[in-house]
């Protein structure tokens, strides 16, 4: 058949008419197929350059009318091999590729990978309290500043702009508190086997609690913004309902699943990092839709913050205290001391490493360069990431480097979701659905 554009001559086509649409109102697109004597269904690419996937997501859309018939999710465009790269790799240096996966909750990769490393050397026992109380209080963090760009990227994408600039504004403060303790404010690779690479700095508690004392003020602006706000419930209310029997038919976790009802939290369920000892709530919802899935991550903001101020609390009793294991054949990389310039090693520090022992500095030399050895076998620690079950599963064939790492991301299965919370509804409602899904395209294609 002959196709026309307006940018090209026309073509012939073997799978029908195709229509070029070029952004105008869709009125006039629907106009135009009635005019062409079209009552078939059309077929619609979404993505993957599009402000609303969340990423590099294609969508491929039939529509009759404005109503989705069928939606089937086209991946693969972000992908960057990190898993393959990491088998050349060492075991420490694994952490640094992770970490990119889901690039708005790199803690987290980092955290089940190091566990899994960890469960292989058998010193799960032996990393240090500190540490673990650490990675705690940075995982809830990112557990706060995934949920804000979650719901500010969301409300952005149904014309709620307000919810995104002050969703960004406070996820600043926690990047910033990032930048304070690692270093960075992503990619920090700072959860090491062993424990974790550096101690606090000096005043990193108080801003601990600063932070803590200002997002309880600010977190309530959001209830008052969308909670019972009409048009905000008119978009999300009975909008990408999927029941706890789908959910489990599907393997979904996270907040989707909890918006069922069904209580399921790692943290709770298969505690790990000493999450026991900390007072905290699961967050459920009885709806099954999109507007309990903001819920749920709105009221788990509270309760990172409740994990936050315990973890600030034990911390501040444990000054001094050693946040790496003392094995120093595992303990990768020596305690830096950090030069002047706020960069490179101290003097102190390069005459410790290079002017003591001969010995010293040929051990040194070879676990930075060669890394540690790590037992023959197999290793899956799964972790309650904020957005589901994040587990690594950890292959090693005895040698210095990883044999295999493979994540099961929850944003790769949640994604599955896509078409059964999809189909049925409208165009406007495809883009509620994955932004209630909250994917991160990083952490589908690894």
């Amino acid at each position: 058949m002959t196709t026309s554009d307006i940018y090209a001559g026309s073509s012939e086509t073997s799978e029908g008419k195709v229509f070029t649409v070029s952004g105008q109102d869709w009125d006039s697109i629907a106009q135009g197929l009635s005019d062409e004597g079209v009552d078939e269904r059309v077929v619609v690419n979404m993505g993957p350059q599009h402000p609303s996937t969340h990423g590099v997501l294609r969508l491929i859309l039939e529509l009759d009318g404005e109503t989705v018939t069928e939606a089937r999710c086209g991946i693969g465009y972000l992908h960057t091999g990190i898993e393959k790269n990491m088998e050349y790799r060492s075991w420490v240096q694994g952490v640094t590729f992770c970490t990119r996966m889901d690039y708005l909750s790199p803690f987290y990769n980092e955290m089940t990978y190091v566990l899994g490393v960890e469960k292989l050397l058998d010193i799960e026992d032996d990393v240090p309290e500190k540490a673990e109380v650490m990675r705690v209080l940075l995982m809830e963090l990112n557990r706060i500043s995934s949920h804000l760009v979650c719901i500010a990227t969301g409300g952005m994408e149904i014309g709620a702009l307000t919810v995104m600039t002050i969703g960004f504004r406070e996820r600043e403060l926690v990047l910033d508190l990032f930048e304070l303790i690692t270093g960075l404010r992503m990619n920090h690779a700072f959860i090491r086997p062993g424990g974790v690479a550096q101690d606090l700095p000096p005043g990193a508690l108080d801003e601990i609690r600063a932070f803590i004392a200002l997002m309880k003020k600010r977190l309530p602006e959001y209830a008052a913004l969308c909670n019972a706000n009409p048009i905000f419930k008119a978009r999300l209310v009975d909008v990408g309902h999927l029941d706890l029997e789908g959910c489990l038919a599907l393997g979904l976790t996270g907040p989707v699943l909890r918006s069922t009802g069904y209580p399921w939290d790692l943290r709770k369920t298969q505690p790990y990092s000493g999450y026991e000892d900390y007072d905290f709530e699961v967050q459920t919802w009885d709806t099954c839709d999109s507007y309990g899935r903001f819920r749920i991550r709105l009221a788990e903001m509270w309760e990172s913050l409740k994990i936050i101020e315990q973890a600030a609390d034990r911390l501040a009793g444990l000054e001094g205290a050693p946040v790496m294991v003392s094995d120093k054949k595992v303990a990768w990389p020596s305690q830096l001391s950090i030069g002047s310039d706020g960069m490179g090693n101290s003097l102190d520090h390069i005459r410790h490493i290079m002017g003591e022992s001969m010995e010293g500095l040929i051990h040194h030399f070879k676990l930075v360069t060669e890394g540690f050895r790590v037992p023959a076998g197999q290793a899956y620690v799964p972790i309650e990431s904020p957005r589901g079950e994040l587990g690594a599963h950890v292959v090693s064939d005895g040698g210095t480097r990883p044999f295999r790492a493979h994540f099961r991301d929850p944003s790769f299965t949640n994604l599955q979701a896509t078409s059964v919370m999809s189909e049925g509804g409208m165009v406007a409602d495809v883009i509620v659905a994955i932004a209630s899904i909250d994917p991160v395209m990083g952490g589908v294609d690894r």
